[in-house]
């Protein structure tokens, strides 16, 4: 089963060791019913288990007593102490429904729910429960299981023919040891690995390791996050007790419905402020995810979780798919930090005024200091308790060697991890697999092993068919040659403008892929070396002309060499502003035919450095032979009398004509880009970057020079600054602000000048930070001072997305402004609202245009959801 990206998966992974004997039964609630996944703890092993869905369980203990705990949320706890010999001990449990007491909390001030005094908190420890664990150890399963419901008709011949079916379920399972090491330190080892197909994926998502202690979890806001309140509304619902704890149970329901909120049920532990359990909902782009969590308390020192289950169900392009995970954990070890109290006692100041003034009171006239009464264990307000948190991870940051690293894992796989036998599996489980997760595992052995023969008798390994086929010339395919080199026949493809007519692209490529282990640290990645080359032929129909490129490419992690050379057509902007296959459809169904192009004989050669985590250069050198071109062909589907084509000849207001003679350029760039507070994530010692943890500061230079018979003299200095600012879930700003100049000495053609991303057509292709949406192409193009200044504002909740049913269908809404200042531009402003995520898939613009001012025009625009992706690959 290939990677699932679960958002909230807080999946943990395990192993149980098999001895003679054990416990083994039913679970029932008082009415007689089973209870599935009910959730099995053993105190002396620190261990979890769960029951089935027909509420039976198994679990496999060396000879020895044993206190075995049964847990259900809704129903009373359960303990049974247990002699266990050399055999199964058989029980039966019957659980009777939780009594919940109302009277357990007292409200001493206002009307104020008696939740928010035991969330305020919660909320004031949680930052405490992340610092409180030095380093613990665990071992942990988990069981992923995955059906797909259904599919859209066109797609069923493609899936069938892969193996993929309704009634198919895809199932993986996986044993690992962890290590946590405070702060921010996970290591996983895999000692065993069950899957079908060739996957080789064990760790479920980068939420391996999430807490609800956190702010925020997979871009949901916690429910002990500082700014839950601002987020959620929270009702008591009760007191009970589980074992010798009082346990609150709160609803939580969010403030505004959507997606990146929960909404359910938390359960605190009394006086220890703490998860007891939890029971919540949350949706990630109309995927609906249900999270039940158990926690108990090790060694009597901290509450972490024991079992945990996922259900995510979800519907996207006509594909509808189920999914649920079960993690189980054992053998806890664990090393508290010796710098923070074990006992306190937490005071809300803001209903609890009179103790709260009392304890400053006490305190202030004994002159004790907070953290003595922290070691010994007194009274402390929230205010209190935020403040030596806050006070302590700042000391913590100061010291560390490498404070950018924000978090760092290791991940290895065991070389027998997926050599283990079903002897083993069935004494590692700590649920026994379903008939149905059974078959599932049997049908996918049959299709793995069928595809593993079809490709041992096959030395030509195509990605779709059994060798080279005829037809693979005008559908295209992709060939294995060797084990790090393939061949690709890319799908022809091509459009229609009117200087080519219609056109056809043909391309071919060759991989090349080194890869080369450290002997030293055989655990870092291995360094990756790739060499691509690729012949480009384009044939013009109406021109009947011929032309073509040459690329070759070559890449580490941090280097990046290109050459590329030929005779090919090119938008005057580089940028290419217009994408061909929207050009297409404005020229034949509009007669806009708004693409601009000439043509240029070339030899490009670029290189691009990271030359350190925080600094990368690049530098780019062109000599070309440029060429004017007209139209070749006056072809259109719809023929509208007042309009007619224009010219192959962009509008400037700054050049009179934009007409040239043949001429040569020789033309260099060096640029720079910086990310000066660029925070990474560690990964097997690989550095990983945090996505607008810094500002992009970029600095270009580019020159055009008189040697080699060029044409052409002059000089350019870009400067720019691009940043990314998260308000939690309610809203992302995003800032564009560029600004450069030309120097004096001038010899260019209108190709050299400073272009902008404007646009004439319904649809937007390109970012839509830093483009314009009404913008003429080339009107205000440049050769003197300009700047550009790009707003865009992502907003959870506005208008139309106060409508709870909106803002579940995924949709939000964007706030932006587009400025740009050149000599001719006259203050050109742009003011825009737009509709994002209609259908998941799509973004709707509305945009008004100003001239000093003055209004100039409106337009509405199409483009692809923000949250997909704002370009299109050629």
């Amino acid at each position: 089963m290939k990677k699932t990206p679960w958002i909230l998966l807080l999946a943990l992974t395990s192993s149980f060791a098999a001895f003679a004997g054990g416990v083994r039964g039913t679970i029932r609630g008082d009415d007689g019913n089973p209870l599935a996944f009910a959730t099995i703890y053993v105190r002396q092993t620190e261990s979890g288990a769960v029951s089935d869905a027909d509420g039976n369980f198994e679990v496999t203990l060396a000879p020895g007593h044993y206190d075995i705990v049964f847990h259900y949320l809704g129903f009373e706890t359960y303990s049974q102490a247990v002699d266990v010999g050399t055999d199964f001990i058989s029980l039966k449990i019957a659980l009777k429904a939780q009594v919940i007491q109302l009277q357990a909390v007292t409200v001493k001030a206002g009307k104020e729910d008696p939740a928010y005094t035991i969330m305020r908190k919660a909320i004031a420890k949680a930052k405490y429960h992340t610092q409180q664990i030095d380093k613990y150890t665990a071992k942990v399963y988990i069981k992923g299981k995955g059906q797909l419901k259904d599919y859209p008709w066109l797609a069923k011949k493609a899936l069938e023919k892969e193996g993929i079916t309704k009634d198919r379920v895809f199932i993986q399972e996986s044993v690992s040891e962890i290590t946590y090491t405070r702060p921010n330190k996970f290591d996983e080892k895999v000692i065993a690995v069950y899957t079908n197909g060739n996957s080789r994926n064990t760790s479920p998502n980068a939420y391996v390791f999430g807490s609800l202690y956190e702010p925020e979890i997979g871009e949901t806001v916690s429910p002990l996050s500082p700014k839950a309140f601002s987020y959620y509304r929270f009702t008591y619902e009760g007191t009970f007790k589980d074992r010798t704890y009082y346990i609150s149970k709160i609803k939580v329901t969010p403030r505004s419905k959507g997606d990146n909120v929960f909404d359910g049920t938390i359960y605190i532990v009394e006086d220890w402020w703490s998860i007891h359990s939890t029971d919540l909902n949350v949706t990630k782009l109309g995927i609906k995810f249900h999270v039940k969590q158990i926690y108990n308390p090790i060694e009597d020192k901290a509450w972490l979780p024991v079992s945990q289950q996922f259900y995510v169900e979800g519907r996207i392009f006509g594909f509808e798919f189920v999914a649920d995970y079960l993690a189980t954990v054992k053998d806890y070890k664990i090393t508290l930090n010796p710098a923070l109290p074990m006992e306190m006692t937490v005071i809300d100041e803001t209903v609890q005024k009179e103790q709260a003034k009392q304890v400053e009171k006490k305190y202030s006239k004994k002159g004790q200091q907070l953290q003595e009464r922290l070691e010994a264990g007194k009274e402390v307000t929230r205010k209190e308790l935020n403040q030596m948190t806050r006070e302590y991870e700042k000391a913590e940051r100061e010291e560390q060697k490498a404070p950018e690293v924000i978090e760092e894992t290791t991940f290895k796989v065991d070389s027998m991890a997926y050599k283990k036998d079903s002897t083993f599996w069935s004494e590692m489980r700590p649920v026994q697999l379903t008939k149905e997760e059974v078959r599932g595992y049997k049908v996918n052995d049959s299709i793995s092993e069928v595809q593993k023969r079809r490709e041992e008798g096959d030395s030509l390994k195509p990605s779709k068919n059994k060798g080279f086929q005829p037809w693979d010339i005008l559908i295209g395919d992709r060939y294995k040659l060797g084990k790090t080199s393939n061949l690709e026949i890319h799908t022809p493809w091509g459009g229609f403008n009117t200087v080519e007519g219609w056109n056809l692209i043909y391309r071919m490529s060759f991989y090349k892929r080194w890869v080369k282990k450290d002997s030293l640290n055989p655990d870092l990645r291995p360094k990756t070396y790739r060499l691509q080359i690729s012949p480009i032929a384009r044939y013009a129909f109406s021109r009947k002309v011929l032309s073509g490129i040459m690329r070759v490419d070559f890449r580490t992690q941090t280097r990046r060499f290109t050459l590329e050379g030929g005779k090919y057509i090119h938008q005057y902007n580089g940028d290419e502003p217009i994408h061909p296959l929207v050009n297409t459809l404005t020229t034949l169904f509009l007669e806009d035919n708004l693409m601009k192009l000439y043509e240029r004989e070339y030899v490009d050669f670029r290189w691009r450095e990271q030359v350190s985590k925080f600094v990368t250069t690049y530098t780019q050198w062109t000599w070309s032979h440029r060429s004017e071109l007209a139209n070749a062909s006056s072809i259109t589907w719809v023929d509208y009398k007042e309009k007619d084509y224009t010219p192959n000849a962009p509008v400037n207001a700054e050049l009179g004509s934009t007409s040239f003679q043949p001429n040569n350029a020789f033309v260099g760039v060096i640029g720079i880009e910086a990310r000066p507070w660029q925070k990474f994530r560690m990964r097997n010692g690989n550095r990983q970057r945090v996505s607008n943890s810094s500002p992009l500061l970029t600095a270009e230079y580019r020159r055009g020079f008189g040697a080699l018979n060029s044409d052409v003299s002059f000089e350019m200095l870009e400067l720019g600054v691009r940043q990314q600012v998260k308000f939690g879930i309610r809203g992302t700003l995003d800032v564009l602000v560029k600004g450069g100049t030309f120097f004096s000495g001038q010899r260019m053609f209108f190709m050299d000048y400073k272009h902008f991303l404007g646009n004439k057509t319904p649809f937007v292709t390109t970012d839509p930070v830093g483009s314009f949406r009404l913008l003429d192409y080339y009107a205000y193009s440049t050769h003197d001072k300009y700047f550009t200044a790009n707003v865009h504002y992502h907003l959870r909740k506005f208008l139309i997305t106060r409508i709870t049913y909106v803002r579940l269908a995924g949709i939000t809404e964007n706030l932006f402004v587009n400025y740009l200042a050149s000599p001719t531009s006259n203050n050109y402003t742009e003011l825009g609202y737009g509709l994002d995520g209609i259908l998941r898939v799509f973004r709707l613009e509305f945009a008004t245009a100003f001239q000093q001012g003055t209004y100039q025009a409106m337009g509405f625009r199409i483009g692809i959801s923000s949250s997909l992706g704002s370009t299109f690959d050629d």
